[in-house]
């Protein structure tokens, strides 16, 4: 019988808010995160929006020597994990004596507390260090190799996010990262289900992380056609899943990490349990590098997986948290992958895409829409999918538009699709001892 995994601590670095409380409110207010891009010159791009994290200073949860041997996605997901860690009662604020990174020279002084040996780290990351990468071949082009930065290659690449937490808080079990495009956040969720269940690590801490609005990848996904052009006069309008008028996605950064735990690990302990980690379920399309199969099929069966090793009917979700990127191919394929899995169900379903508020964060997403998701079910509330004013046709389901709704959740999935074919989704229900 698998181990049941619960939920102990939850932190969040996003375009609408540095905080799980400041995101929650946003939720509910319906609020978008999008807006001009300020960290750079967009003169000669066609895309000049994107989802940005404002007011982030890395050193309200890093010291500055640490922040600056860090990648912007990297700082996110450290300031993400110290929320994290301190909602789950973990992390100890010591002087890192009996900690070796610490003593070494590596960590902050702060460390976790319980076993660092039985404790592991998965975070999902798509891209890496980009602003790194940007500054290094600038240089590299303009003066040569030796005037690189000395930390290029530590600072760009996707596995130092895992790395440097692991350094700073004393974690010495296993530290992966996963790849799988905008689905990593959500399979680096799975992969620390198994790690607990299969009894390798007592706790985890997980998510995805982001932070790519360079010139390089709003430069890419523009020749790729797929962000949003039409509202750079009205941001907050852009980012617009299902909705007739769409016309791409925009570019979004976060961090959204969580604390799981084994249950009686986290109850021998006293902790608060947000929730159960029910179930997950992962699927490859097998059919195209950018584009979802059309049918639906691979993603829906992904949903069945994530249900069934839940132990759940499919009738017995109410909300499920949609990919939703607001691109001509996405909406309508992910809604037919929806009616795959759920059948009659997903006309009773509340489906909703909080990327109309985030923009779309790209590994961040996993990470930042299961906390969406458990939220709904502490709280009670669907979160709302605004700019939905036309829907398309061919997306006729119940997307929460524009405005909160209310209601009793006692489970809720969130879906992830990457480029490459990749499905993940996962499924957290109401907490019972």
């Amino acid at each position: 019988m698998n181990k049941k995994v619960v939920v102990t601590g939850m932190g969040v670095i996003s375009p609408i808010g540095n905080s799980v409380e400041t995101f929650k409110e946003a939720l509910v207010a319906g609020k978008s995160g999008i807006g001009r891009i300020a960290c750079f010159d967009t003169g000669g791009f066609d895309v000049r929006i994107a989802g940005e994290v404002r007011d982030f200073n890395a050193t309200g949860w890093i010291d500055k020597k640490d922040a600056r041997k860090m990648a912007r996605f990297t700082q996110f997901a450290v300031a993400a994990t110290v929320q994290a860690l301190e909602q789950a009662e973990i992390l100890d604020s010591g002087n890192g004596r009996g900690n070796p990174a610490a003593e070494a020279g590596g960590g902050t002084g702060r460390r976790i507390r319980g076993n660092p040996e039985r404790t592991g780290i998965v975070l999902g990351n798509g891209i890496g260090g980009y602003e790194i990468v940007t500054e290094s071949f600038k240089k590299l082009f303009d003066n040569g190799p030796r005037r690189m930065l000395p930390l290029t290659i530590p600072l760009m690449i996707g596995n130092e996010a895992s790395g440097n937490i692991s350094m700073l808080f004393g974690v010495r079990g296993p530290a992966y990262t996963q790849v799988t495009a905008c689905a990593s956040g959500t399979d680096a969720l799975g992969h620390a289900l198994d790690l607990i269940r299969s009894g390798r690590c007592d706790v985890v801490i997980s998510g995805g992380t982001e932070a790519c609005i360079v010139p390089f990848a709003i430069g890419g996904f523009q020749m790729l056609k797929a962000l949003s052009v039409k509202y750079n006069d009205e941001p907050e309008r852009a980012s617009r899943p299902f909705d007739a008028g769409r016309d791409g996605f925009v570019l979004g950064e976060a961090a959204g990490i969580l604390v799981l735990e084994d249950e009686d690990h986290a109850k021998n302990r006293g902790a608060r349990i947000l929730a159960e980690f029910a179930g997950y379920g992962a699927t490859a399309d097998a059919y195209h590098i950018t584009a979802p199969d059309p049918g639906g099929e691979g993603g829906g069966r992904a949903i069945k997986l994530a249900l069934a090793d839940a132990g759940l009917r499919p009738e017995e979700l109410q909300y499920y948290n949609a990919h939703g990127t607001s691109t001509e191919i996405n909406d309508p394929t992910e809604t037919r992958m929806i009616k795959n899995a759920f059948g009659d169900h997903a006309y009773k379903l509340k489906v909703s895409s909080i990327k109309s508020m985030t923009g779309h964060c790209i590994a961040g997403s996993g990470g930042l829409e299961a906390i969406a998701s458990i939220l709904a079910i502490r709280e009670g509330f669907f979160p709302p999918t605004i700019n939905l004013d036309n829907p398309d046709p061919a997306c006729d389901l119940d997307y929460v538009p524009n405005r909160v709704q209310y209601g009793d959740i006692n489970a809720a999935a969130s879906g992830s699709l990457g480029f490459g074919g990749h499905n993940g989704v996962v499924v957290f229900r109401k907490y019972k001892a």
